[in-house]
């Protein structure tokens, strides 16, 4: 799957989204369409890097001390 299809899915997704809001104003969008992708996206990340956060973090562009908060946020360790 290409960078271009994973922007259609999110794209659609979220349309359907706010289509099946109903006319209701969504609030915090943007944090919350964060905290969807990130648990799966660390949860995948971390699984193909066997757990090694030190890779886990350089694959992702983060510091690992970072990627500690986030893992914590998402209640994965």
């Amino acid at each position: 799957m290409s960078k271009k299809q994973i922007e259609e899915v999110v794209r659609h997704s979220l349309e359907t989204y706010i289509r099946d809001l109903r006319g209701t104003e969504p609030d915090n969008l943007h944090d919350m369409l964060v905290h969807v992708i990130e648990k799966p996206l660390l949860d995948i990340v971390m699984k193909h890097a066997d757990g090694n956060q030190s890779r886990a973090a350089q694959w992702l562009g983060l510091n690992r001390n970072t990627l500690r908060k986030k893992l914590v946020e998402h209640k994965m360790l």
